[in-house]
């Protein structure tokens, strides 16, 4: 019997269309059958977000981190052609017209397709992100997780 191919994809950009594309990828690998990771650290955190505000102890760094990024997957800003907010909801607008899943429902279906979604628990530490503010069913690990991952890995992106 042929070994299960790996594919892993760190997810480091904050960018929607980024983000996008890596669920897409990811989504798309997991039905070829592949063993999916994504890996998000940085920015691309903020895909693993939860919409709403939730109370936690926080610092005054960590407090300003918290304002400045976007809450959840359906408020990140586009890579180009932001225009102060409106790039995001043009794309989501052109999306909708031709059927296509937001990043809210892409990151839903590798959820129900068993991506394995993994927070970098440093970069957590670092922009004062907790367990709490994040969606549920995901795993959280260092590095040396998503090396073992990649290590067996077929496709490795870094988005």
């Amino acid at each position: 019997m042929k070994d299960k191919k790996k594919t892993t994809i760190i997810l480091f950009s904050g960018d929607y269309d980024k983000a996008m594309a890596a669920f897409i990828i990811a989504n798309g690998a997991a039905a070829y059958d592949h063993e999916v990771t994504i890996f998000s650290t940085f920015w691309g955190l903020n895909a693993f977000r939860k919409d709403q505000h939730v109370p936690v102890k926080k610092g005054f760094l960590e407090k300003m981190f918290a304002k400045i990024m976007p809450r959840g997957a359906d408020n990140m800003g586009l890579s180009n052609m932001n225009f102060a907010g409106m790039g995001p909801k043009m794309i989501k607008h052109v999306m909708k017209k031709h059927n296509a899943m937001p990043l809210p429902d892409l990151v839903e279906m590798a959820q129900e397709q068993g991506v394995k979604l993994v927070a970098c628990t440093m970069t957590m530490d670092l922009l004062g992100l907790q367990k709490e503010e994040l969606i549920e069913n995901i795993e959280y690990a260092g590095v040396a997780a998503y090396l073992a991952d990649a290590e067996e890995g077929n496709v490795n992106l870094f988005i």
